[in-house]
């Protein structure tokens, strides 16, 4: 069993950055993985946004959330849609969660490509073997995007 927290909150410097990189995105700035995720609320209803990494492999799509349980992750899993936006381009996907026998290899792959972002959030290095990540796949959702 993994002993890495449910959810992670982000630092007041993080939330700042959060904020101001999600504006970048939204108007079109980043890198070619960078998105602004949007979500409605599970209870309010209103339209949430924050920048997401998306993992392209073997010609699909992932989400990982590597804090854990966020709230975008409970509103999408509630929702079970989401929409990626970069400038004025919008693209509305359906969630489909990843089984914890798939995860291993998605996490695997999602470190070693985003690891100066996020390595911070994982108890095991970039380049570990996928076996590493099999006590983890409790600890980070992580979503194939189907195109609606």
């Amino acid at each position: 069993m993994s002993t890495v927290p449910i959810f992670r909150p982000p630092t007041a410097i993080e939330r700042i950055f959060n904020r101001v990189f999600g504006f970048l995105v939204g108007r079109g700035l980043g890198f070619s993985y960078n998105y602004l995720l949007q979500v409605k609320g599970r209870k309010s209803g209103k339209t949430y946004s924050m920048p997401v990494n998306l993992l392209e492999l073997d010609g699909k799509r992932f989400l990982v959330a590597p804090r854990g349980r966020t709230q975008w992750v409970r509103n999408a899993e509630a929702a079970g849609e989401v929409t990626l936006r970069k400038g004025s381009v919008r693209q509305r996907f359906r969630l489909r969660p990843l089984p914890d026998a798939d995860k291993p290899a998605i996490l695997k792959a999602y470190l070693d490509r985003f690891k100066k972002e996020v390595q911070r959030y994982f108890p095991v290095a970039a380049g570990s073997p996928v076996e590493s990540f099999r006590e983890l796949v409790e600890s980070y959702p992580a979503f194939e995007l189907i195109a609606v």
